[in-house]
């Protein structure tokens, strides 16, 4: 099949998730387009039968903000028609969703039209498709696709309260390369010793630093963790709530243990280094950062929010609190990082759950089979 993957290509799930999805479907044989304004930062280096268009923001002085939407539609017309996509899969019913339905309306009607298949987030049900001024667009956008599909049980849940749509959604969890993202080794050892000098102990956190991700209380969870325990935190990423991450670290007085990382594209070696992963989300419509964790063998402190509830099992491979509970957090950070044969025994289970229920071989060609029921079916 020739399918192109539109999506947005920042430090989030959702490019990860488009990204990677296109990377194991080329290596089953087909051909990949994808189509973002800037290089997906997982789609770094040359793979074969997947390929790359960037968006050109028309600048012109009649408009006063750039029309991105038609910029992406005119994108996908040209890429549909000079590759004869088959499918034009989307990430994200805002805008590409929308995007897509317009390119589809320019090149042609009929029963050989281009398909389109939807896959929704999160954030784009959640934030931007529940403002009122997006509501009806965003509706239009999941009801007319040909397939839908969404990352966790949660999010089709709120997808149809928060719209009523009446078309059938699949669920699709994310998934990991269990290949890439491998417990700590031999090769991690030097890099451990270097960001614990110590022995201390690490805990590491992924995210894009938006105020969905709480990142005030990860560095509170590691201020009441460093009070009772040698510890130091690996911040890892980038975004608006950066400058005061730091700033609050300073304040509590454990800047000298906080690691700010920034972006990093092997972010496998860091988690490979740590002990604990925390994420204290105010939402997660699944929960990608923590489900490569505990690829790594990492036991996860998190919220109990969304479809984190189905990636991580309290007791088993990690623990849930509720959000804003920074003292539930440390609590069960503690008692994992001061006892060893605790804590490898739940990244041994974290791992296995990764491998077995979260592989690209389980889920990839259930996507398949979305585009082949698109494909076949008469509207």
């Amino acid at each position: 099949m020739r399918i192109g993957i539109a999506c947005y290509p920042t430090y989030g799930g959702s490019g990860v998730v488009a990204t990677e999805l296109g990377i194991e479907l080329a290596k089953r044989g087909h051909e990949i387009h994808v189509i973002s304004y800037a290089m997906p930062f997982r789609l770094a280096g040359y793979r074969e039968r997947v390929f790359y268009h960037e968006m050109e923001i028309s600048n012109y002085p009649l408009f006063k903000y750039p029309p991105f939407t038609l910029s992406a539609a005119c994108k996908m017309i040209d890429i549909a028609e000079t590759h004869r996509l088959d499918v034009m899969h989307v990430h994200y019913a805002v805008p590409w969703a929308v995007c897509a339905h317009l390119a589809r309306e320019v090149i042609h009607e009929g029963p050989s039209r281009l398909k389109i298949v939807t896959t929704l987030h999160g954030t784009d049900i959640t934030l931007v498709g529940s403002e009122p001024q997006f509501f009806k667009m965003t509706k239009y956008g999941i009801e007319r696709s040909d397939a839908v599909t969404a990352v966790s049980v949660y999010l089709r849940q709120a997808t149809q309260e928060t719209f009523g749509v009446a078309c059938p959604i699949d669920v699709l969890h994310n998934f990991v390369d269990a290949n890439r993202f491998q417990p700590r080794s031999a090769a991690t050892a030097a890099r451990r010793r270097y960001l614990a000098p110590n022995g201390e102990k690490l805990m590491i956190h992924v995210s894009n630093f938006r105020p969905v991700k709480n990142i005030p209380d990860v560095v509170k969870t590691f201020a009441l963790v460093r009070k009772e325990l040698p510890c130091r935190l690996l911040m890892v990423g980038e975004g608006p709530e950066l400058p005061g991450a730091r700033s609050l670290a300073q304040q509590l007085g454990v800047d000298q243990d906080v690691l700010f990382l920034g972006r990093q594209l092997a972010v496998e070696e860091l988690l490979a280094c740590s002990d604990l992963f925390v994420l204290p989300s105010q939402f997660e419509s699944f929960g990608l950062s923590a489900l490569e964790a505990m690829s790594c063998g990492l036991p996860v402190i998190a919220t109990e929010i969304g479809g984190l509830q189905e990636v991580v099992t309290p007791c088993d491979d990690g623990w849930l609190c509720p959000v804003g509970d920074c003292r539930c957090m440390a609590a069960h950070a503690l008692a994992v990082l001061r006892d060893d044969d605790r804590r490898e025994a739940m990244g041994r289970a974290a791992r296995k759950k990764a491998v077995e229920r979260f592989s690209p071989e389980l889920i990839v060609p259930k996507y398949e089979k979305v585009y082949e029921r698109v494909l076949n079916a008469v509207r």
